[in-house]
């Protein structure tokens, strides 16, 4: 286990775990963006703002998409809902990692969409209105900060070879444990199954981990119905759902 201070923030969890990751060597992926580092303004927004508290729910997501965290540093982190919902104006750093051309980091001036953030954000508008009610309730944590591309397309990290997936785990497995230490959350919820395995490789029988559908689109499942997987797995945590006036149900 990787020793921190008991008194180390998130940020200084994040921070260590982007500069150890920042140094490894890859031969998978073409490309790999590293988001704690070229775009920690907006990440630091994000927790300074939503991290502090204790015994929430803790909801643990993969890695970054190449329209959401890698463009912001917000995980989950589509452009529209970190303007307009999150109300965070990220800056990048003056040193950007170089850069596939299907994939260029824009920042704020991204004008793509980040399906699953969009998703996972929009239906957290949508049930509970405001950040801050939700960020009261829960906290959101990817595993590896990480995004890898080859091929030409975005890769997953079980895509990677072993050895690579190996020197992630660590430093990732680390950063995680530090962050439940520190968030004492009361339940996990893993976004599928490759955070629920590496979430509960971590806890143990520690802490209680809830498995809820990845928001990707590319899940046809997830497009037809992942509000009501969310709402199975997430509404326990949160107000009764209230009927919108005109809304006929």
């Amino acid at each position: 286990m990787h020793r921190m201070p008991r008194s180390a923030s998130l940020q200084q969890i994040a921070r260590r775990l982007g500069r150890q990751l920042d140094g490894l060597a890859w031969s998978t992926p073409s490309h790999v963006y590293n988001p704690l580092v070229y775009a920690w303004d907006g990440y630091a927004q994000f927790v300074r703002r939503f991290g502090p508290g204790r015994g929430r729910v803790l909801i643990v997501g993969m890695n970054p998409g190449p329209w959401g965290m890698a463009q912001t540093g917000v995980p989950f982190g589509n452009v529209s809902a970190v303007r307009d919902w999150l109300h965070i104006d990220t800056k990048l750093a003056r040193a950007l990692p170089e850069q596939h051309p299907r994939y260029p980091i824009l920042g704020m001036a991204c004008a793509r969409d980040e399906g699953s953030g969009k998703r996972l954000w929009g239906w957290a508008a949508q049930r509970v209105g405001t950040p801050e009610a939700f960020f009261e309730r829960f906290f959101t944590w990817n595993y590896c900060p990480l995004l890898f591309l080859g091929e030409g397309h975005n890769l997953i990290p079980s895509a990677l070879s072993a050895a690579e997936q190996r020197q992630i785990q660590g430093p990732c497995d680390a950063a995680l444990e530090h962050a439940i230490a520190l968030l004492a959350p009361q339940a996990i919820v893993a976004l599928g199954r490759y955070a629920q395995q590496r979430v509960q490789s971590v806890v143990g029988d520690a802490v209680a981990v809830h498995y809820l559908l990845h928001p990707s689109p590319a899940n046809p499942t997830a497009n037809r119905r992942w509000s009501e997987f969310a709402e199975e797995v997430l509404g326990p945590w949160l107000p009764p759902a209230q009927r919108r006036p005109g809304s006929g149900a």
